[in-house]
C-alpha cells in the first residue's frame, strides 16, 4: 500500500533532504516549492499541514527537488519570480529580476514623476519586469522594451498580456548595432555588466543556469556602457534621464568616468537597500 504524504510529512522530508546536500535554508527550499505546487502562501502551508498531497503533485514535487538538488534556480522550477510586488513569468531564457533591481525602478518613477506622458526606453529587457512595472507605476507613460533575444521577447510579451500593461510594446533589437529611431525622456538598463574574468566566480546557480548573454559581454563589463555613452544624446530629449544599474566594488565609479569623459556632468549614484553603489543617473543637460 502506497504512503499517505501529506504536507508536514513532506516539508520534514524535504528539510532534510535539502540540509543532507548543503543547502543554506532547507526548509526555505520546500516552502517555495510548495507554495508555487498548491498555489497558496507560506502560512496556508502550515494551515494545512495535515492534508494529503495527490499523485499528481507528488510527482510534480519529486521533479522540482531533483532539479533543485542540481541548483537550478527555484524561479525557473516554478516558472515565476517576485519583482516590485508582482508576479511575473520567467524561464531560462531570462534573467531571473533581483530585489537590487527594484532600486532602479524607485530611482526611476522619483526621476520622472512630475514629467506628463513620458517616453521610456528600457534596454535588455528580458522578462519584462523593468519596462512593465514602470509603465504600471506610471498609468500615463509609453514604454519600449528591446532585447536581442526573441525568446526573452516573448516572455515579455506574455508578461504584459498577463498585466494588460497596453502601454508597453517589445521589440527584439541589438542595441549594439541599432537603435529606436525617436526620442526618450527616460532610458533604462540592467546592461550585462560581469566581465569574462569575474564569470567563473559567481554562484553556480548564476553562471550554470541564466543566459550568459544576460550576464556578460565576454569582454570588460563595460561594453554597453560605452555604448550607451556614444547614443544616448541621439536617443534622449533635452534634459532627459539614463538611468543603469552597475556593478559592486569599482564598477561604479569606472562607468561614472566613462560617462564623464563623454561631455556628461550632472551625474549622481545611489545605493542599493544593501548600502552598495548599484544605481547611476546621468542627466542629459546640454
Amino acid at each position: 500500500m502506497s504512503k499517505t504524504w501529506r504536507i508536514i510529512d513532506l516539508i520534514n522530508w524535504s528539510e532534510l533532504y535539502f540540509k543532507q546536500n548543503a543547502f543554506d535554508n532547507p526548509r526555505y527550499e520546500i516552502e517555495c516549492l510548495l507554495c508555487s505546487l498548491l498555489e497558496c502562501g507560506r502560512l496556508d502551508l502550515y494551515m494545512r499541514f495535515d492534508e494529503p498531497l495527490t499523485k499528481l503533485h507528488l510527482r510534480t514535487l519529486r521533479s522540482w527537488v531533483k532539479r533543485r538538488i542540481k541548483h537550478e534556480p527555484l524561479q525557473y522550477i516554478t516558472g515565476s519570480c517576485s519583482f516590485y510586488g508582482r508576479e511575473f513569468l520567467v524561464s531560462p531564457d531570462v534573467l531571473i529580476p533581483r530585489p537590487e533591481t527594484e532600486r532602479l525602478i524607485d530611482v526611476s518613477i522619483e526621476t520622472v514623476i512630475d514629467k506628463k506622458s513620458p517616453s521610456i526606453l528600457d534596454i535588455g529587457t528580458g522578462s519584462g519586469c523593468i519596462a512593465i512595472t514602470m509603465a504600471l507605476e506610471i498609468p500615463d507613460s509609453s514604454v519600449l522594451g528591446v532585447d536581442i533575444s526573441p525568446s526573452a521577447k516573448n516572455i515579455a510579451i506574455l508578461n504584459r498580456k498577463n498585466f494588460k500593461a497596453k502601454n508597453t510594446t517589445f521589440v527584439e533589437m541589438d542595441i549594439l548595432q541599432k537603435i529606436p529611431e525617436k526620442n526618450f525622456d527616460l532610458i533604462l538598463s540592467n546592461p550585462p555588466y560581469i566581465s569574462k574574468e569575474e564569470l567563473p566566480t559567481l554562484m553556480e546557480e548564476v553562471k550554470n543556469f541564466e543566459p550568459k548573454i544576460a550576464l556578460t559581454d565576454n569582454d570588460d563589463g563595460l561594453t554597453f556602457y560605452n555604448r550607451y555613452a556614444e547614443i544616448a544624446k541621439a536617443l534622449l530629449k533635452k534634459d532627459g534621464y539614463l538611468i543603469l544599474e552597475v556593478g559592486i566594488g569599482n564598477h561604479p565609479k569606472i562607468v561614472e568616468s566613462i560617462f564623464r569623459k563623454s561631455g556628461y556632468n550632472d551625474i549622481k549614484t545611489f545605493k542599493d537597500y544593501n548600502g552598495d553603489t548599484r544605481i547611476i543617473l546621468i542627466n542629459n543637460v546640454y
